[in-house]
Protein backbone atom coordinates (compact mmCIF):
# COMPACT_ATOMS: atom_id res chain seq x y z
CA UNK A 1 0.00 0.00 0.00
CA UNK A 2 1.37 3.43 -1.20
CA UNK A 3 1.58 5.60 2.16
CA UNK A 4 -1.53 7.72 2.50
CA UNK A 5 -1.25 11.79 3.09
CA UNK A 6 -4.72 12.29 3.79
CA UNK A 7 -6.67 10.30 6.45
CA UNK A 8 -9.73 11.08 6.85
CA UNK A 9 -11.02 10.48 10.41
CA UNK A 10 -14.75 9.23 11.28
CA UNK A 11 -14.93 10.94 15.25
CA UNK A 12 -18.27 10.40 17.15
CA UNK A 13 -17.75 11.98 20.14
CA UNK A 14 -20.81 12.19 22.72
CA UNK A 15 -21.53 15.36 22.38
CA UNK A 16 -20.86 15.61 18.68
CA UNK A 17 -20.12 13.49 15.49
CA UNK A 18 -17.60 14.70 13.02
CA UNK A 19 -15.35 13.91 10.02
CA UNK A 20 -11.55 15.45 9.97
CA UNK A 21 -9.17 15.53 6.98
CA UNK A 22 -5.76 15.00 8.72
CA UNK A 23 -2.46 15.51 6.79
CA UNK A 24 -0.31 13.24 7.71
CA UNK A 25 2.71 14.68 7.27
CA UNK A 26 2.22 18.02 8.73
CA UNK A 27 -0.38 16.49 11.15
CA UNK A 28 -2.81 19.06 10.75
CA UNK A 29 -6.57 19.46 9.85
CA UNK A 30 -7.25 20.07 6.67
CA UNK A 31 -11.39 20.20 7.10
CA UNK A 32 -13.57 19.61 9.41
CA UNK A 33 -17.72 18.93 9.64
CA UNK A 34 -19.59 17.97 12.63
CA UNK A 35 -23.17 17.27 13.38
CA UNK A 36 -24.63 17.03 16.90
CA UNK A 37 -24.76 13.31 18.56
CA UNK A 38 -28.38 13.89 19.61
CA UNK A 39 -29.88 10.66 21.09
CA UNK A 40 -32.86 9.23 20.01
CA UNK A 41 -35.45 8.64 23.07
CA UNK A 42 -36.30 4.81 21.80
CA UNK A 43 -38.13 2.32 21.19
CA UNK A 44 -36.93 0.24 22.27
CA UNK A 45 -34.31 2.16 24.38
CA UNK A 46 -32.28 5.57 24.23
CA UNK A 47 -30.34 4.91 20.97
CA UNK A 48 -27.54 6.75 18.86
CA UNK A 49 -29.29 8.25 15.33
CA UNK A 50 -26.29 6.07 13.31
CA UNK A 51 -28.40 6.45 10.04
CA UNK A 52 -28.33 10.65 10.02
CA UNK A 53 -24.91 10.75 11.07
CA UNK A 54 -24.06 7.70 7.95
CA UNK A 55 -25.41 10.01 6.04
CA UNK A 56 -23.47 12.52 6.94
CA UNK A 57 -20.60 11.32 6.96
CA UNK A 58 -21.03 9.63 3.27
CA UNK A 59 -22.05 13.04 1.99
CA UNK A 60 -18.65 14.77 3.84
CA UNK A 61 -16.87 12.09 2.29
CA UNK A 62 -17.31 12.92 -1.40
CA UNK A 63 -16.71 16.55 -0.37
CA UNK A 64 -13.44 15.95 1.19
CA UNK A 65 -12.17 13.95 -1.70
CA UNK A 66 -13.48 16.41 -4.38
CA UNK A 67 -11.70 18.89 -2.66
CA UNK A 68 -8.74 17.58 -1.10
CA UNK A 69 -8.63 13.78 -1.63
CA UNK A 70 -9.12 10.98 0.66
CA UNK A 71 -6.45 8.53 0.96
CA UNK A 72 -7.40 5.99 3.91
CA UNK A 73 -9.59 6.39 6.84
CA UNK A 74 -9.61 5.93 10.40
CA UNK A 75 -11.96 6.07 13.18
CA UNK A 76 -12.29 6.95 16.80
CA UNK A 77 -15.35 6.93 18.94
CA UNK A 78 -16.68 7.24 22.81
CA UNK A 79 -15.93 4.39 24.64
CA UNK A 80 -18.65 1.89 26.50
CA UNK A 81 -20.86 1.29 23.15
CA UNK A 82 -21.02 -1.94 21.72
CA UNK A 83 -23.69 -2.49 18.29
CA UNK A 84 -25.11 -6.11 17.73
CA UNK A 85 -25.38 -7.34 14.36
CA UNK A 86 -27.73 -10.10 13.03
CA UNK A 87 -26.30 -12.38 10.51
CA UNK A 88 -27.23 -10.46 7.50
CA UNK A 89 -24.53 -7.50 9.24
CA UNK A 90 -27.66 -5.59 10.32
CA UNK A 91 -28.47 -4.09 13.59
CA UNK A 92 -30.17 -6.41 15.62
CA UNK A 93 -31.12 -3.79 17.64
CA UNK A 94 -31.03 0.19 18.11
CA UNK A 95 -26.96 1.05 19.75
CA UNK A 96 -28.56 1.25 23.60
CA UNK A 97 -26.89 5.06 24.94
CA UNK A 98 -24.55 4.73 27.84
CA UNK A 99 -26.13 7.18 29.76
CA UNK A 100 -29.69 5.27 30.18
CA UNK A 101 -30.52 3.77 33.93
CA UNK A 102 -31.90 0.42 34.66
CA UNK A 103 -34.12 -0.79 37.02
CA UNK A 104 -33.17 -1.25 40.32
CA UNK A 105 -33.47 -5.05 40.21
CA UNK A 106 -31.84 -5.56 36.77
CA UNK A 107 -28.32 -3.24 38.13
CA UNK A 108 -28.44 -5.90 41.17
CA UNK A 109 -28.55 -8.73 39.39
CA UNK A 110 -25.50 -7.44 37.09
CA UNK A 111 -23.81 -6.40 40.67
CA UNK A 112 -24.04 -10.10 41.56
CA UNK A 113 -22.20 -11.60 38.36
CA UNK A 114 -19.39 -8.21 37.73
CA UNK A 115 -16.00 -9.15 37.50
CA UNK A 116 -14.04 -7.62 40.70
CA UNK A 117 -12.07 -4.66 39.80
CA UNK A 118 -8.71 -6.69 40.73
CA UNK A 119 -9.45 -8.62 37.72
CA UNK A 120 -10.59 -6.03 35.13
CA UNK A 121 -9.76 -2.84 36.99
CA UNK A 122 -12.98 -1.77 35.56
CA UNK A 123 -14.56 -0.03 38.30
CA UNK A 124 -18.81 0.14 38.51
CA UNK A 125 -20.01 2.56 36.55
CA UNK A 126 -24.09 4.70 36.40
CA UNK A 127 -25.71 3.30 33.92
CA UNK A 128 -24.06 1.50 31.09
CA UNK A 129 -20.90 2.87 31.17
CA UNK A 130 -19.27 -1.19 31.44
CA UNK A 131 -20.16 -2.61 28.66
CA UNK A 132 -21.22 -5.94 30.47
CA UNK A 133 -23.77 -4.05 32.05
CA UNK A 134 -25.87 -2.63 28.72
CA UNK A 135 -25.48 -6.37 27.26
CA UNK A 136 -26.77 -7.48 30.58
CA UNK A 137 -29.72 -5.22 30.28
CA UNK A 138 -30.20 -5.73 26.84
CA UNK A 139 -30.45 -9.56 26.73
CA UNK A 140 -33.25 -9.31 29.51
CA UNK A 141 -35.15 -6.49 28.39
CA UNK A 142 -35.33 -8.30 24.91
CA UNK A 143 -35.50 -12.57 25.66
CA UNK A 144 -35.05 -13.24 21.68
CA UNK A 145 -31.88 -10.73 21.34
CA UNK A 146 -29.16 -12.72 21.71
CA UNK A 147 -29.82 -15.29 19.43
CA UNK A 148 -30.89 -12.98 16.68
CA UNK A 149 -27.03 -11.62 17.82
CA UNK A 150 -24.57 -12.92 15.61
CA UNK A 151 -21.70 -10.72 16.13
CA UNK A 152 -21.03 -7.74 18.81
CA UNK A 153 -18.75 -5.26 17.46
CA UNK A 154 -17.40 -2.23 19.62
CA UNK A 155 -18.17 1.40 18.17
CA UNK A 156 -15.43 1.80 16.09
CA UNK A 157 -15.90 -1.07 14.46
CA UNK A 158 -19.50 -0.36 13.91
CA UNK A 159 -18.66 1.94 11.70
CA UNK A 160 -15.70 -0.40 10.10
CA UNK A 161 -18.27 -2.80 9.42
CA UNK A 162 -20.39 -0.39 7.62
CA UNK A 163 -17.50 0.72 5.22
CA UNK A 164 -15.79 -2.62 4.84
CA UNK A 165 -18.47 -5.59 5.46
CA UNK A 166 -15.57 -7.04 8.11
CA UNK A 167 -16.23 -7.64 11.68
CA UNK A 168 -13.85 -6.79 14.41
CA UNK A 169 -13.37 -5.27 17.99
CA UNK A 170 -10.32 -3.21 19.06
CA UNK A 171 -8.52 -3.27 22.03
CA UNK A 172 -8.08 0.14 23.73
CA UNK A 173 -12.53 -0.32 23.31
CA UNK A 174 -12.80 -3.45 24.52
CA UNK A 175 -10.20 -2.09 27.25
CA UNK A 176 -12.09 0.49 28.12
CA UNK A 177 -13.81 0.06 31.37
CA UNK A 178 -16.37 -2.65 29.31
CA UNK A 179 -16.07 -5.22 32.44
CA UNK A 180 -15.40 -8.18 29.13
CA UNK A 181 -11.86 -7.70 29.37
CA UNK A 182 -8.73 -8.37 31.80
CA UNK A 183 -5.99 -5.81 30.86
CA UNK A 184 -3.41 -7.66 33.44
CA UNK A 185 -3.34 -10.78 30.72
CA UNK A 186 -4.59 -9.13 27.61
CA UNK A 187 -7.28 -11.60 27.04
CA UNK A 188 -10.99 -12.01 28.28
CA UNK A 189 -12.19 -11.63 31.90
CA UNK A 190 -14.66 -13.91 33.24
CA UNK A 191 -17.83 -11.82 32.26
CA UNK A 192 -18.23 -13.41 28.27
CA UNK A 193 -18.62 -16.81 29.32
CA UNK A 194 -20.79 -15.79 31.87
CA UNK A 195 -22.80 -13.66 29.92
CA UNK A 196 -22.49 -16.77 26.96
CA UNK A 197 -21.44 -14.80 24.34
CA UNK A 198 -17.84 -15.70 24.50
CA UNK A 199 -18.33 -16.96 20.28
CA UNK A 200 -20.53 -13.51 19.49
CA UNK A 201 -17.79 -11.11 20.33
CA UNK A 202 -15.48 -10.18 16.22
CA UNK A 203 -11.55 -10.98 17.07
CA UNK A 204 -10.21 -8.47 18.93
CA UNK A 205 -7.51 -6.66 16.74
CA UNK A 206 -5.02 -3.60 17.13
CA UNK A 207 -6.35 -0.40 16.33
CA UNK A 208 -4.00 0.14 13.24
CA UNK A 209 -4.57 -3.07 11.82
CA UNK A 210 -6.05 -2.61 8.31
CA UNK A 211 -9.58 -3.99 8.10
CA UNK A 212 -9.83 -4.29 4.57
CA UNK A 213 -10.99 -1.95 2.06
CA UNK A 214 -14.28 0.13 1.19
CA UNK A 215 -16.90 -1.91 -0.17
CA UNK A 216 -18.17 -1.18 -3.83
CA UNK A 217 -21.53 0.55 -3.24
CA UNK A 218 -19.48 3.13 -0.38
CA UNK A 219 -17.13 3.55 -3.40
CA UNK A 220 -19.68 4.53 -5.97
CA UNK A 221 -21.17 7.03 -2.95
CA UNK A 222 -18.65 8.83 -2.13
CA UNK A 223 -16.13 8.67 -5.45
CA UNK A 224 -13.06 7.79 -3.13
CA UNK A 225 -11.13 4.86 -5.03
CA UNK A 226 -12.29 1.24 -4.96
CA UNK A 227 -8.96 0.28 -2.71
CA UNK A 228 -9.56 2.66 -0.17
CA UNK A 229 -8.08 1.44 3.52
CA UNK A 230 -9.68 1.59 6.64
CA UNK A 231 -8.13 0.80 9.73
CA UNK A 232 -9.89 -1.30 12.36
CA UNK A 233 -10.12 2.35 14.79
CA UNK A 234 -9.50 3.40 18.30
CA UNK A 235 -11.33 4.68 21.46
CA UNK A 236 -11.44 8.10 21.46
CA UNK A 237 -9.12 9.31 24.58
CA UNK A 238 -6.49 6.19 23.45
CA UNK A 239 -6.56 8.46 20.25
CA UNK A 240 -5.33 11.52 22.42
CA UNK A 241 -3.01 9.42 23.95
CA UNK A 242 -1.60 7.35 20.96
CA UNK A 243 1.00 9.74 19.62
CA UNK A 244 2.44 10.08 22.99
CA UNK A 245 2.53 5.71 22.86
CA UNK A 246 4.69 6.02 19.90
CA UNK A 247 6.80 9.03 20.18
CA UNK A 248 7.59 9.55 23.62
CA UNK A 249 9.96 7.45 26.14
CA UNK A 250 10.05 9.73 29.36
CA UNK A 251 6.77 9.47 31.75
CA UNK A 252 4.17 11.92 30.83
CA UNK A 253 0.56 12.75 31.92
CA UNK A 254 -1.88 13.37 28.97
CA UNK A 255 -4.90 14.83 29.73
CA UNK A 256 -8.15 14.28 26.92
CA UNK A 257 -10.91 16.53 27.01
CA UNK A 258 -14.36 16.54 25.58
CA UNK A 259 -17.16 15.47 26.64
CA UNK A 260 -15.39 13.53 29.07
CA UNK A 261 -11.94 14.60 31.09
CA UNK A 262 -9.99 11.12 30.84
CA UNK A 263 -6.36 11.43 32.54
CA UNK A 264 -4.04 8.94 31.62
CA UNK A 265 -0.24 8.26 32.85
CA UNK A 266 2.62 7.32 30.98
CA UNK A 267 5.34 6.09 32.61
CA UNK A 268 8.06 5.54 30.26
CA UNK A 269 10.58 2.77 30.82
CA UNK A 270 8.07 1.59 33.44
CA UNK A 271 5.13 0.50 31.29
CA UNK A 272 3.75 -1.91 32.88
CA UNK A 273 3.87 0.09 36.56
CA UNK A 274 0.46 0.32 37.78
CA UNK A 275 0.16 2.29 40.62
CA UNK A 276 -2.79 1.80 43.38
CA UNK A 277 -6.27 2.48 42.42
CA UNK A 278 -9.27 3.44 44.08
CA UNK A 279 -12.71 2.24 42.43
CA UNK A 280 -14.99 4.80 44.20
CA UNK A 281 -13.06 7.65 42.72
CA UNK A 282 -13.27 6.56 38.88
CA UNK A 283 -9.52 5.55 38.75
CA UNK A 284 -9.33 2.59 36.05
CA UNK A 285 -7.51 0.70 33.79
CA UNK A 286 -7.44 1.59 30.24
CA UNK A 287 -5.61 -0.50 27.61
CA UNK A 288 -3.76 1.79 25.46
CA UNK A 289 -3.16 0.74 21.49
CA UNK A 290 -0.57 -1.62 21.85
CA UNK A 291 -2.23 -3.56 24.69
CA UNK A 292 -0.40 -2.24 27.35
CA UNK A 293 -2.54 -1.22 30.46
CA UNK A 294 -2.66 2.18 31.58
CA UNK A 295 -3.70 3.89 34.64
CA UNK A 296 -6.27 6.45 34.04
CA UNK A 297 -9.32 8.57 36.17
CA UNK A 298 -12.00 10.54 34.69
CA UNK A 299 -14.67 13.16 35.48
CA UNK A 300 -17.61 14.52 33.03
CA UNK A 301 -15.77 17.52 32.33
CA UNK A 302 -17.30 18.75 29.43
CA UNK A 303 -20.67 18.07 30.84
CA UNK A 304 -19.78 20.01 33.69
CA UNK A 305 -19.20 22.95 31.60
CA UNK A 306 -21.85 22.99 29.80
CA UNK A 307 -23.97 22.81 33.20
CA UNK A 308 -22.79 25.55 34.34
CA UNK A 309 -22.15 27.83 31.58
CA UNK A 310 -24.98 27.76 30.50
CA UNK A 311 -24.19 28.33 26.49
CA UNK A 312 -22.66 31.81 27.50
CA UNK A 313 -19.31 33.07 25.62
CA UNK A 314 -16.47 32.92 27.40
CA UNK A 315 -14.45 36.35 27.94
CA UNK A 316 -12.80 36.66 31.36
CA UNK A 317 -10.96 39.65 32.24
CA UNK A 318 -7.77 40.41 34.03
CA UNK A 319 -9.52 41.74 36.86
CA UNK A 320 -11.97 38.33 36.84
CA UNK A 321 -9.00 36.62 37.08
CA UNK A 322 -7.51 38.87 39.84
CA UNK A 323 -11.02 38.85 42.18
CA UNK A 324 -11.94 34.79 41.70
CA UNK A 325 -8.73 34.67 43.39
CA UNK A 326 -8.62 37.53 45.70
CA UNK A 327 -12.14 36.97 47.01
CA UNK A 328 -11.90 32.83 46.75
CA UNK A 329 -14.86 32.49 44.21
CA UNK A 330 -14.60 28.68 43.67
CA UNK A 331 -16.77 25.55 43.02
CA UNK A 332 -16.89 22.65 45.03
CA UNK A 333 -17.44 19.20 43.92
CA UNK A 334 -19.07 17.98 42.11
CA UNK A 335 -21.52 18.72 39.20
CA UNK A 336 -22.45 15.57 37.81
CA UNK A 337 -22.33 13.02 40.99
CA UNK A 338 -22.20 9.93 39.42
CA UNK A 339 -18.36 10.35 37.89
CA UNK A 340 -15.46 11.51 38.96
CA UNK A 341 -13.14 11.58 42.31
CA UNK A 342 -15.38 13.09 44.49
CA UNK A 343 -18.76 11.05 43.55
CA UNK A 344 -22.20 11.21 45.45
CA UNK A 345 -21.48 14.87 46.49
CA UNK A 346 -23.64 17.79 45.70
CA UNK A 347 -22.13 20.76 44.23
CA UNK A 348 -21.99 24.47 45.47
CA UNK A 349 -20.39 27.75 45.19
CA UNK A 350 -17.89 28.88 47.88
CA UNK A 351 -18.44 32.36 49.00
CA UNK A 352 -21.07 33.44 46.30
CA UNK A 353 -22.31 32.38 42.64
CA UNK A 354 -20.87 34.97 40.05
CA UNK A 355 -24.02 35.85 38.01
CA UNK A 356 -24.55 33.60 34.45
CA UNK A 357 -22.60 34.90 31.86
CA UNK A 358 -20.06 36.70 33.56
CA UNK A 359 -16.09 36.59 33.68
CA UNK A 360 -15.83 35.48 37.02
CA UNK A 361 -18.07 32.75 36.61
CA UNK A 362 -15.89 31.61 33.43
CA UNK A 363 -12.27 31.96 35.72
CA UNK A 364 -14.30 29.78 38.69
CA UNK A 365 -15.45 27.24 36.49
CA UNK A 366 -12.28 26.80 34.82
CA UNK A 367 -10.25 26.71 37.88
CA UNK A 368 -12.52 23.97 39.02
CA UNK A 369 -12.50 21.71 36.12
CA UNK A 370 -8.53 22.15 36.45
CA UNK A 371 -8.78 21.38 40.29
CA UNK A 372 -10.55 18.20 39.24
CA UNK A 373 -8.29 17.74 36.39
CA UNK A 374 -5.02 17.94 39.15
CA UNK A 375 -7.02 15.39 41.64
CA UNK A 376 -7.12 12.71 38.99
CA UNK A 377 -3.62 12.87 38.05
CA UNK A 378 -2.78 12.94 42.15
CA UNK A 379 -4.75 9.58 42.16
CA UNK A 380 -2.50 8.15 39.65
CA UNK A 381 0.66 9.57 40.92
CA UNK A 382 0.79 11.03 37.18
CA UNK A 383 4.92 12.00 36.74
CA UNK A 384 6.47 14.30 33.93
CA UNK A 385 4.62 17.27 31.90
CA UNK A 386 1.01 17.29 31.27
CA UNK A 387 0.07 17.37 27.77
CA UNK A 388 -3.89 18.92 27.53
CA UNK A 389 -5.41 17.60 24.52
CA UNK A 390 -8.95 18.96 22.65
CA UNK A 391 -10.65 21.84 23.72
CA UNK A 392 -9.81 22.93 27.25
CA UNK A 393 -6.27 23.44 25.57
CA UNK A 394 -7.41 26.37 24.69
CA UNK A 395 -8.58 27.88 27.79
CA UNK A 396 -6.03 29.90 29.72
CA UNK A 397 -7.04 29.93 32.76
CA UNK A 398 -7.66 26.20 33.20
CA UNK A 399 -4.51 25.53 31.66
CA UNK A 400 -2.65 27.64 34.49
CA UNK A 401 -4.42 26.58 37.38
CA UNK A 402 -3.50 23.00 36.41
CA UNK A 403 -0.04 24.24 36.15
CA UNK A 404 -0.15 25.24 39.70
CA UNK A 405 -2.01 22.45 41.34
CA UNK A 406 0.68 19.54 39.76
CA UNK A 407 3.93 22.15 40.13
CA UNK A 408 4.86 20.36 36.64
CA UNK A 409 4.73 21.88 33.15
CA UNK A 410 1.58 21.94 30.89
CA UNK A 411 2.33 21.64 27.27
CA UNK A 412 -1.13 22.52 25.15
CA UNK A 413 -2.10 20.47 21.64
CA UNK A 414 -2.03 23.19 18.60
CA UNK A 415 -4.72 20.55 16.72
CA UNK A 416 -8.47 21.48 17.49
CA UNK A 417 -9.08 18.14 18.32
CA UNK A 418 -6.45 15.27 19.58
CA UNK A 419 -8.78 12.59 18.86
CA UNK A 420 -8.35 13.19 14.92
CA UNK A 421 -4.45 13.53 15.11
CA UNK A 422 -4.21 10.26 16.99
CA UNK A 423 -6.30 8.64 14.93
CA UNK A 424 -4.92 9.31 11.95
CA UNK A 425 -1.64 8.31 13.14
CA UNK A 426 -2.58 5.09 13.07
CA UNK A 427 -1.64 5.02 8.89
CA UNK A 428 1.92 6.56 10.33
CA UNK A 429 5.51 4.99 9.42
CA UNK A 430 6.97 7.90 9.66
CA UNK A 431 8.87 8.00 12.95
CA UNK A 432 10.49 10.93 12.32
CA UNK A 433 7.64 12.96 12.72
CA UNK A 434 6.98 15.05 15.82
CA UNK A 435 3.89 16.17 17.88
CA UNK A 436 2.62 19.71 17.33
CA UNK A 437 2.77 21.36 20.55
CA UNK A 438 1.75 24.54 21.37
CA UNK A 439 3.16 26.84 24.75
CA UNK A 440 4.90 25.31 27.71
CA UNK A 441 2.89 26.87 30.85
CA UNK A 442 5.53 26.39 33.02
CA UNK A 443 5.25 29.59 35.22
CA UNK A 444 2.31 30.95 37.74
CA UNK A 445 2.22 33.50 40.08
CA UNK A 446 2.01 32.60 44.11
CA UNK A 447 -1.94 33.93 44.16
CA UNK A 448 -2.78 30.32 43.10
CA UNK A 449 -1.03 28.76 46.25
CA UNK A 450 -3.77 29.98 48.92
CA UNK A 451 -6.76 29.32 46.22
CA UNK A 452 -5.60 25.71 46.12
CA UNK A 453 -5.15 25.46 49.65
CA UNK A 454 -8.60 26.42 50.44
CA UNK A 455 -9.87 24.24 48.01
CA UNK A 456 -8.55 21.31 48.58
CA UNK A 457 -9.59 21.40 52.77
CA UNK A 458 -13.16 22.47 51.06
CA UNK A 459 -13.48 18.86 49.48
CA UNK A 460 -11.62 16.96 52.41
CA UNK A 461 -14.70 14.34 54.13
Amino acid sequence: MTKPQHIAVIDIGKTNAKLALVDLASLTEVAVVTRPNVVQSGPPWPHYDVDSHWAFLLDALATFHRDHRVDAISITTHGACAALLAADGSLAAPILDYEHEYPAEIVAAYDAIKPDFAETGSPRMMGGLNIGAQLHYQFIADSTLKDRTNQIVTYPQFWGHRLTGIGATDVTSIGCHSDLWNPHTGSFSDLPKTLGIVDKIAPVRHPSDILGSILPHIAQATGLEPDTPVCVGIHDSNASLYPHVIFRNEPVSVVSTGTWVIAMSLMGDNASTIPHLAPNRDTLINVNARGQAVASARFMGGREYELIQKGQPYAPTEQDITTVLDQSLMLLPSVETGTGPFQNRTMQWLEEEPPVGSGQRSVALSFYLALMTGTCLELLKGEGSTIVEGPFARNAEFVAMLRAITNRPVITSEAATGTSIGAALLFNTDQTLSIPTDTVISEVGEEFSAYIDRWRTSVQP
